[in-house]
């Protein structure tokens, strides 16, 4: 385990009991990739200094601190403009790293990608935020280039080159992730005839347990922040025969940059094409308002804040907080509790699933000749078969579907 030192910024407007959640996740970040902070040093000022964001007295204190210590690593809890960055490393010196609080999150992303789509989104993010930072990380790239044998024009800097080629490196990523969301909608469009749940919600909410326990996927499940990267959707079929596709998605958090969010945006496409959203909160969570926000405002930042969605409460069997309960209860109106991990009331959540469903199918007659019986397993699948008769010509089924559905169907056994 590496020691290190966080600091944080506190002005007048700074909601404290936020600020506290913050420090608490960047401890928890700082673990899942092996530091661990020893100090949370908060500097309280009345405006943001417009050289060093802290104060250059201040940020030379800190680094005294650390040399003191022989810690080799700040942390910084916000994501600092290029020129804060610049002007605080060049303080730090050599022997100090600056990570902030989107470069931390960068590399956990980094870490945890497994997919080669996650593997480019996460690049395409992290290149984005370092090219206007390559002069406060390497500043032996400001030397001189040109001349003959050399990448550059002449007088050209290294700075420069290493811009140019990553210009290059962001087209090509974006033209292979372009790809990739297109292949992607195709799958969408091939099954836009069933109903789509997403679950959303802060990292480590426990959404891989949640579709484990209504799917039985052996989903990816470990106590970390951002575990999952990659959306994993698994087709299920509720008590009363209808059938859904429950999708489970990279996890929320406070301050998540919106080049990362951008970045993912296909893996997210999932949340975006959803009929319905799971929004999934850990009831144990020290700011439950602000998780919830930090999900609304993701949602609205994907355009589908409009999207019909069911708040539901994880981790019931880790508290046992009446009083906490009952407040819940009753400013998040229809909400449900749950624990994915024990399945405690997984029921009652699928059953209000099945509601949503529900709203949109209706009953209907649908005759098959037996020499269109090739579609009988695909009517299984994709409907509710309530009823079925079988005489010599025909096959007679009564199903429980979308119009869209049916109408499909009904063309294909009128086809010739």
């Amino acid at each position: 385990m590496i020691n290190s030192i966080l600091l944080s910024l506190s002005l007048p407007s700074t909601n404290q009991i936020e600020l506290q959640e913050e420090i608490e996740e960047m401890k928890q970040l700082a673990l899942t990739m092996g530091y661990k902070i020893d100090s949370a040093i908060v500097q309280n000022r009345n405006k943001i200094d417009q050289s060093t964001y802290f104060g250059s007295g201040k940020i030379k204190a800190i680094v005294n601190q650390c040399k003191e210590l022989k810690y080799r690593t700040l942390f910084i809890n916000d994501e600092l403009k290029p020129g804060y960055f610049k002007r605080i490393q060049k303080i730090a010196g050599e022997s100090i790293l600056i990570i902030d609080r989107t470069k931390l999150i960068l590399d956990i992303f980094n870490d945890h990608a497994r997919t080669v789509e996650a593997k480019k989104q996460i690049e395409l993010a992290s290149i984005q935020y370092m090219m206007p930072r390559l002069i406060g990380q390497w500043t032996h790239l400001e030397r001189q280039m040109g001349g003959i044998g050399t990448r550059g024009g002449p007088g050209e800097k290294q700075i420069e080159i290493d811009r140019r080629l990553l210009r290059k490196d962001i087209t090509k990523l974006k033209k292979d992730l372009l790809t990739i969301e297109k292949q992607k909608n195709t799958q969408r469009k091939s099954r836009k005839n069933i109903f789509k749940v997403a679950l959303a919600g802060y990292t480590n909410a426990g959404k891989s347990s949640l579709l484990k326990a209504i799917s039985g996927y052996d989903a990816y499940i470990k106590d970390q922040l951002f575990a999952t990267l990659d959306t994993t959707t698994k087709k299920v079929k509720l008590k009363d025969g209808a059938n859904i596709l429950l999708s489970d998605t990279v996890g929320f958090l406070r301050k998540l940059p919106h080049d990362l969010i951008a970045s993912f945006r296909s893996t997210l496409g999932e949340i975006e094409n959803a009929d319905l959203i799971i929004k999934l909160v850990d009831v144990n969570s020290t700011d439950i308002p602000g998780h919830i926000s930090t999900i609304e405002d993701t949602l609205a930042f994907l355009k589908c804040q409009e999207t019909d969605s069911i708040i539901v409460f994880n981790k019931i069997d880790l508290t046992t907080d009446k009083k906490l309960f009952q407040y819940l209860k009753e400013k998040y109106k229809n909400s449900i509790f749950i624990s994915s991990l024990n399945n405690l009331k997984i029921n009652q959540l699928l059953d209000s699933i099945s509601v949503f469903v529900n709203r949109n199918l209706k009953q209907y007659d649908l005759i098959i000749p037996h020499k269109k019986s090739n579609l009988i397993n695909k009517i299984y699948e994709d409907t509710n078969v309530l009823k079925r008769f079988d005489d010599y010509e025909n096959i007679k089924l009564t199903i429980k579907t979308t119009h869209e559905i049916f109408k499909m169907y009904e063309k294909k056994v009128n086809d010739l």
